[in-house]
């Protein structure tokens, strides 16, 4: 099984997020915290959050870059757990039921966008809010590199003679 895990090329999420995510904990879309949100209540970082970021579960931080990891079925179900205790203690949901429906279908969503992908494939995300109000997803994946290595080769390193 797959998953996404967020990734961190440099420190900037910390600064266009409110919250950054940590590094190496597993991400989801993170979409349904703008639910019933209109363009105007979208502003500052919370817009950046909204417009390119994906969620860290637990901190609940946001994160530019998510990647494909594996995870097992036994993380997978302790992941949703986990997720749903997070939404009702740290975001307010109701009720631990709601949020575990919450959680369930956030990590099903990613788990999906993640199958089929190489391990390692990096995504990004991009939402937007349409002339209709409804706000919409898409994802660019940047893939690894296979094969050769993608870089030449500028110098080698050998030992040196007894003359220097």
């Amino acid at each position: 099984m797959k998953l996404l895990r967020i990734i961190r090329f440099d420190q900037s999420d910390n600064h266009v997020f409110a919250r950054a995510a940590e590094p190496d904990e597993w991400s989801v879309s993170g979409a349904s915290e703008f639910a019933g949100l209109g363009d105007d209540e979208i502003k500052g970082k919370t817009r950046q959050a909204f417009a390119n970021g994906f969620l860290g579960v637990p901190s609940l931080g946001r994160s530019t870059f998510a990647t494909v990891a594996t995870i097992t079925q036994d993380e997978r179900d302790e992941l949703h757990m986990l997720f749903a205790r997070t939404l009702v203690e740290e975001a307010g949901a109701p009720s631990l039921e709601q949020a575990l429906s919450v959680a369930q279908a956030e990590i099903s969503f990613a788990a999906d966008l993640c199958a089929g992908k190489p391990i390692n494939t990096v995504f990004t995300v991009r939402r937007v809010i349409d002339k209709k109000g409804q706000f919409r997803e898409e994802f660019r994946e940047i893939k690894p590199p296979t094969g050769e290595p993608q870089h030449a080769r500028i110098w080698d390193v050998s030992e040196a003679d007894a003359d220097g």
